[in-house]
């Protein structure tokens, strides 16, 4: 059964309708990736908010930082399955596939990370990450110590902090207005099919 075939419930700007700026970022999406991500096509129903969106993204994203692109992918994943985010574990869980070059990893981190054999950081970073997702009045000074005693810098808990406010506040957007992943992300990042002899 094919997923629901829209980008939002709630519309997009026509690309020819955007500025010049936008017109160019999405250009370099299709150069890139052969899409333009649905996220993006939902927010640019609100242009000023769209160039809020990707700063903060590419700042949190792909900036340099303290914790590895993968990591922050992972922590994306985790607070998606926290919050049963379809778009942000479909593209993210595609991310994690591509970085780490497992797709079994991004699976067992869509349904239960905890199941993923992993070292002892990035158990605490996800930990973590669940813990500020879904009880966050329970976050205390102990969790940022256990964090350090993993190696973690107080910068590098900070950007694990953020990663994980801006998902949440992420999932909350997409889930509110409906924004559907792009079909590609689905197939991308996986290992050929097994061709079985007659």
């Amino acid at each position: 059964m094919p997923q629901p075939d829209h980008i939002s419930a709630l519309g997009t700007s026509h690309v020819a309708e955007l500025d010049d700026d936008l017109r160019e970022v999405f250009q370099k999406c299709v150069e890139k990736l052969g899409f333009i991500p649905n996220v993006l096509a939902a927010y640019s129903l609100r242009p000023n908010k769209l160039r809020n969106f990707m700063a903060m993204y590419n700042e949190l994203m792909l900036a340099p930082s303290g914790l590895s692109k993968l990591e922050r992918e992972m922590v994306a994943v985790v607070v998606s399955s926290a919050n049963h985010c379809y778009y942000c574990l479909v593209a993210h869980g595609q991310a994690v596939r591509k970085l780490s070059g497992d797709p079994e990893l991004g699976e067992m981190l869509v349904m239960n990370y905890r199941v993923a054999h992993l070292d002892a950081r990035q158990r605490g970073m996800l930990d973590f990450a669940w813990k500020l997702t879904t009880s966050p009045e329970l976050v205390i000074e102990e969790d940022r110590t256990f964090l350090r005693g993993l190696g973690l810098t107080n910068e590098d808990i900070f950007d694990l902090a953020e990663t994980v406010a801006f998902f949440n506040m992420s999932n909350r957007m997409a889930i509110g207005v409906d924004i559907i992943p792009n079909h590609e992300y689905h197939a991308m990042s996986r290992p050929a099919p097994i061709e079985l002899s007659p």
